[in-house]
């Protein structure tokens, strides 16, 4: 089996390093290196610095006829893809043989689109999975090929999650991939029923206000912008995020982080507080919510505006 693997981030890397135990990989197709930092500098992909480990020939195609070219020269079978970064074309998709598959980080057909991970967590969703799917022109609306559940954590965040699916899409590429070249594998249509959108995420929506949302949607949002873009709120005009807290008793004003007697930091919110773990105010770095506490001097903080 002759497999082109196309993916960019972290996440891609586990089912990048199972495609090697399964088949001949004659390229790998990543984003171009970008430039990030003060400094400007070229960075490479991670999919990429992960096929120079593994000795793998790599392509990085800066638009769809590049693209085509390099799926063309490498004759796949098929192609593996997973958080590639670029719109895959009815012309690219024709190449391979058994056409593409992808490792979606959602159970199929709820949460379709860019950030299924996100979406999952800010809905309250108690259990999510990985799809591996046979792709078509549409939006993540091919039919699928195998599925792996799970249980997300109470207090998972979206980076979390998003890796520990990674491992478990990996594992699907390992066991069920070649079977379904090899025709052991049916493939099946998605349900009509259950469809919802997982589209791309904003920074405003990552904006927080505990003065006004209940601790469940500000507990929420703090998990699913974790790490980007991170949820945030305003302090004496400026932003302020908060990437760790969790549910808390008791009564605190709407809107105010206040120090408990047990060092805790608590901020209320619109139904009941939550307690803060980590915060970042701004331009400073993460750090523990009561050493930010002590550096008040145990002054509340007003988030009210």
């Amino acid at each position: 089996m002759r497999a082109v693997f196309l993916g960019s981030p972290p996440e891609a890397v586990p089912s990048l390093e199972a495609l090697v135990e399964v088949a001949e990989v004659p390229l790998v197709i990543t984003q171009p290196d970008r430039p990030r930092g003060r400094s400007g500098t070229p960075v490479p992909p991670e999919v990429k610095v992960a096929a120079e480990r593994l000795g793998l020939p790599i392509a990085q195609p800066t638009d769809r006829h590049e693209l085509l070219e390099a799926l063309q020269g490498a004759a796949p079978d098929v192609a593996l893809l997973i958080a590639y970064g670029r719109l895959i074309r009815p012309d690219a998709l024709a190449v391979p043989t058994h056409g593409f598959v992808n490792v979606h980080f959602s159970l199929l057909p709820r949460w379709r689109g860019a950030s299924p991970v996100v979406r999952a967590i800010l809905a309250g969703d108690r259990t999510t999975g990985v799809t591996l799917m046979q792709m078509d022109d549409g939006l993540d609306t091919g039919p699928t090929i195998a599925v792996r559940g799970t249980v997300i954590g109470e207090h998972e965040s979206a980076g979390s999650l998003t890796m520990r699916l990674a491992d478990l899409g990996a594992d699907l590429v390992r066991h069920d991939l070649a079977r379904f070249v090899n025709g052991e594998l049916r493939v099946k249509p998605q349900p009509a029923d259950g469809v919802t959108a997982a589209g791309k995420v904003t920074t405003d929506e990552a904006h927080i206000d505990p003065g006004r949302h209940p601790a469940e949607a500000v507990l929420r949002a703090v998990r699913a912008f974790d790490p980007r873009p991170g949820a945030w709120t305003t302090l004496d005009g400026e932003r302020f995020k908060v990437w760790e807290a969790r549910p808390a008793e008791g009564r605190v004003e709407p809107g105010l982080a206040v120090a408990a007697d047990d060092d805790r930091v608590m901020l209320g919110c619109a139904d009941r507080p939550v307690e803060l773990i980590e915060v970042q105010p701004a331009g400073k770095p993460r750090m523990a919510a009561a050493d930010w506490m002590r550096g008040r001097r145990g002054e509340p903080a007003d988030f009210r505006g």
